[in-house]
């Protein structure tokens, strides 16, 4: 869904914010208002809203306590990318079930993150336009349709 083919135009930068734990009602509020611009409706908008916000809270407390929100739009839908200098992850850490189905007891705001939205990704170090690639760490993709 993601990948850009040659007569596809390229992403376009809307916001790039770095962030810690007093930053967290700032960065919903232009998620927000960015979300908006583009043509996001509610309530898909608040659900990439709460999405946000669960992997922005993910970076503070597991991976050094600050992050970088890198917002794009690109070939009909909007791209997140929040990167972290923790230790790292893979997706293997999204339980499969609800939380407190099955034996896993981390990953719930993750879990919470793939049900509403579109896709998400975990890769090693930075992969957003305007992210530092010398960087060690995470980035989680979150990404939802624009509609028509």
């Amino acid at each position: 869904m993601t990948a850009s083919g040659p007569g596809d135009p390229p992403a376009v930068l809307l916001l790039k914010y770095p962030f810690a734990q007093d930053d967290l009602p700032r960065l919903r509020t232009l998620v927000d208002q960015y979300a908006g611009r583009e043509g996001l409706p509610e309530p898909r908008r608040g659900e990439f809203i709460v999405a946000i916000d669960a992997v922005a809270t993910n970076a503070i407390e597991h991976a050094g306590g600050a992050g970088t929100l890198v917002l794009q739009r690109a070939n009909g839908h909007l791209e997140c990318h929040i990167h972290d200098s923790g230790p790292g992850f893979t997706a293997d850490v999204i339980p499969p079930l609800a939380p407190g189905i099955g034996d896993h007891t981390s990953g719930h705001g993750l879990w919470l993150a793939t049900l509403v939205t579109d896709e998400l990704t975990v890769s090693a170090g930075a992969t957003a336009a305007g992210a530092d690639t010398t960087s060690a760490g995470a980035t989680v993709t979150l990404i939802i349709r624009l509609p028509h």
